[in-house]
C-alpha cells in the first residue's frame, strides 16, 4: 500500500507539474492575443484619424461604481494628436443584464459624442441578447453620433420604455441594461471631462 500510496503521490505531483508548466507557457501567449483584440475594437471606436498615438499606449484607470457599474477599477484609454487629448475609450459594465454583468467599451470625443460602442464580454442568450455583439447585429452602431443631455434625458429608453432607441426582437432586458450602461458611463465623463484627458498615464494594457 505503501508502494502504491508513493506511486499516486508522484503522479499526482507529475500532473500538478505539467498543468502548471502549459498554464506558464500559454499565459503569454493568451495575454498577447487579449492585447491584439483590444487594440482591433480601440481603432473601431476611436477612428484613426482623429489621433496620432497608439491607443494602448495611454491607460488610466477610473473608479466610478454608480457611472461604470462595479466597484472595480476600470480602464480608459486616451487618444491625442499632436499631445492634446482628442477623445477617450471607456470600458464599463451593465451589471443587470439578462445573464448577468455585460461588459462594454465606449468611444468618446472631446465634446461628450459618441464614436463608437463595443462589446467586450457578455453571457446573453444565444439568437436574442446575442445581438448586441457587432458580428450578431449592426445595433450598436446606432449609438454613433449620440449624446447625452443630462440623466434625465428621456431619449435614453429602449422603444418600450418611451425612448429613442430600439431593443431586440424579442428581448428587451438585455438592451435596456445596455442602454443604461451607455448613458451613465457618457454622463460619467461629461462631468469629469477635463481631469480623465489630462490624467497622466496610470496602468499597463491588459490589467484591470
Amino acid at each position: 500500500m505503501l508502494k502504491n500510496g508513493l506511486t499516486l503521490g508522484l503522479f499526482a505531483l507529475l500532473c500538478t507539474g505539467l498543468v502548471a508548466a502549459v498554464n506558464q507557457l500559454t499565459f503569454a501567449k493568451i495575454k498577447k492575443q487579449e492585447q491584439i483584440e483590444l487594440a482591433r475594437v480601440l481603432h473601431q471606436i476611436i477612428p484613426d484619424d482623429l489621433h496620432d498615438n497608439e491607443l494602448t499606449d495611454h491607460c488610466i484607470t477610473i473608479t466610478a461604481a454608480e457611472f461604470l457599474g462595479t466597484e472595480s477599477a476600470l480602464p480608459a484609454y486616451i487618444a491625442t494628436k499632436n499631445g492634446v487629448a482628442v477623445a477617450i475609450a471607456i470600458e464599463a459594465v451593465a451589471p443587470d443584464g439578462y445573464n448577468g454583468d455585460i461588459r462594454i467599451i465606449i468611444g468618446l470625443d472631446k465634446s461628450g459624442t459618441i464614436l463608437g460602442v463595443r462589446t467586450l464580454a457578455h453571457q446573453e442568450t444565444p439568437g436574442l441578447g446575442d445581438k448586441i455583439e457587432l458580428r450578431k447585429s449592426d445595433w450598436v452602431v446606432s449609438f454613433n453620433g449620440l449624446s447625452v443631455l443630462s440623466d434625465e434625458d428621456k431619449r435614453w429608453h429602449v422603444k418600450k420604455d418611451g425612448g429613442d432607441i430600439d431593443q431586440f426582437t424579442g428581448a428587451t432586458i438585455t438592451p435596456r441594461a445596455f442602454v443604461k450602461a451607455v448613458k451613465k458611463a457618457t454622463l460619467y465623463f461629461n462631468a469629469h471631462k477635463d481631469e480623465l484627458l489630462d490624467a497622466p498615464a496610470s496602468c499597463e494594457v491588459g490589467n484591470e
